[in-house]
């Protein structure tokens, strides 16, 4: 792959730096752990389209789709038998991939960056490139690279705005998603460097989503809408619509506009140098919650496992953080499976009571027993200093856990299972895979069939092998 070396906006622009990126990237560009990493993200996106194919968004995407009267097409619901045009099933398979907010999570290179600030790649990118994919009769080769694109340029945007986008309620898996939809979806459709350009800016124009939607259906939304816009703005620019060359380093352009400004240094000539999922790396989530839950949560267990600790124990626990996240955190008294998944309080109390905290935990059920509720008004969610101090690329949580026999147990960890500094395995992430496909009754045989594709992507001659066990 050739990437312009000293490349400044001045002289070419930072967006056609993005879309030569796009363009001249090939198979080959894609380095072996990197390929490895992201086959992990892939098992995990496919199954959670399945598990969010049976939330009640599932069932209202699909009415949606219904209601549209669009007729057959080429691209998969995935957990259906519906296959429709690639923009609508983009947008189905990307609020499935966020319904349960069990996807994986970019981290940070900059100190300043908060860990929240950053996207769920794989949400937006994995289904353009599958819905493109299918439609253009592209092989499990061609469709890896393709996602592979999405989420880097998806991942470097974020790195690159400025921290303002997210501390003042942009969700940038749906903004800066739109823009991997349309990197994915560009590269599969094969447009050339002036349509790519114009497939980027039309997406620009498209990015949004709004935190304040966060614990509601609206925030899997984000992930679906930005997917399709990504769909539909490659298309449009192969029609021949008109768009600027610069959205993102234009004055009014997406950098600032949505962030007041962007760090050049984190995106020029960075797009695969090094590739974002071999650093700083993606996580990928162990539970069906907010991101910024999982080391609380992680340490969480190791506690309770080590010191044999059970919730008639407790007296009162203690969990800090830096300030930014109780900003996303929001729901204290959560009183529905989604407000839930932002409550650092109901993942701490399902931890205590259940001992487990997945699919079957984040129920409304579960998070209005009396049990669980008293359990949550013993939890304190404060801001902490040493976490403060720790720096925002991290998400340090310290849990002092004040037993009834007067003992107190603590610790504190940076990152939870599933980031690259406890990694899960292919294997960890195919025991997942079982759990969220089984929670929507794919048969087990073709539970295994996906799972040995998924290891084999490379080798598929088209993508549609992989798409025909998923479908219900």
């Amino acid at each position: 792959m050739k990437t312009p070396d000293n490349l400044s906006p001045s002289d070419n622009g930072l967006t056609r730096y993005v879309a030569r990126f796009i363009c001249e990237a090939s198979p080959a560009d894609l380095p072996g752990d990197v390929v490895a990493l992201g086959k992990k993200s892939i098992l995990d996106g496919l199954g959670l389209a399945l598990s969010g194919s049976v939330a009640h968004s599932g069932d209202y995407v699909r009415r949606h789709l219904l209601d549209l009267n669009l007729g057959e097409g080429p691209a998969t619901v995935i957990g259906s038998k519906l296959k429709v045009a690639p923009r609508f099933a983009a947008f189905a398979n990307g609020v499935g991939i966020h319904a349960d907010d069990y996807d994986d999570t970019q981290l940070a290179v900059a100190k300043d960056r908060v860990y929240g600030l950053l996207t769920h790649p794989t949400a937006p990118a994995l289904p353009a490139a599958l819905a493109m994919g299918e439609a253009k009769g592209a092989s499990g080769r061609e469709v890896m690279l393709a996602y592979h694109l999405g989420v880097e340029v998806e991942c470097k945007i974020a790195e690159a705005i400025n921290p303002r986008h997210y501390q003042t309620g942009f969700h940038a898996t749906a903004t800066c998603g739109t823009f991997a939809a349309a990197a994915a979806s560009a590269k599969l459709m094969g447009l050339n460097l002036d349509q790519t350009l114009r497939a980027l800016s039309i997406a620009g124009s498209q990015s949004a989503g709004l935190r304040e939607n966060f614990g509601t259906m609206t925030k899997p939304f984000h992930a679906g809408r930005s997917s399709e816009s990504g769909v539909a703005a490659a298309q449009f620019a192969e029609y021949g619509w008109s768009a600027t060359d610069k959205i993102l380093e234009a004055p009014r352009g997406f950098f600032r506009a949505a962030g007041g400004g962007y760090d050049e240094a984190a995106i020029l000539n960075q797009l695969g140098a090094p590739w974002t999922f071999a650093t700083p790396g993606i996580s990928i989530k162990p539970h069906p919650s907010g991101s910024l839950t999982h080391p609380g949560m992680t340490e969480m267990l190791r506690l309770i496992r080590e010191n044999r600790i059970t919730a008639g124990d407790v007296e009162r626990v203690r969990v800090g953080t830096n300030h930014n996240m109780p900003n996303a955190l929001i729901h204290h008294r959560p009183t529905n499976e989604l407000q839930a998944k932002f409550s650092m309080e109901f993942c701490m109390a399902a931890l205590l009571i259940e001992g487990k905290a997945g699919l079957a935990e984040f129920t409304d059920e579960v998070v209005n027993r009396p049990d669980v509720k008293a359990m949550i008004e013993r939890i304190d969610f404060v801001v902490d200093e040493e976490a403060e101090a720790a720096g925002y690329d991290k998400m340090t949580t310290l849990i002092a856990i004040t037993l009834k026999d007067g003992r107190t147990i603590s610790g504190r960890a940076d990152f939870g299972k599933g980031s690259p500094t406890n990694p899960m395995s292919y294997e960890d992430v195919s025991y997942k895979f079982r759990e969220t496909a089984g929670f929507a009754k794919l048969a087990p045989e073709r539970i295994e069939d996906v799972i040995a594709l998924v290891r084999d992507l490379e080798t598929l001659p088209s993508i549609e092998r992989l798409m025909a066990p998923l479908r219900l």
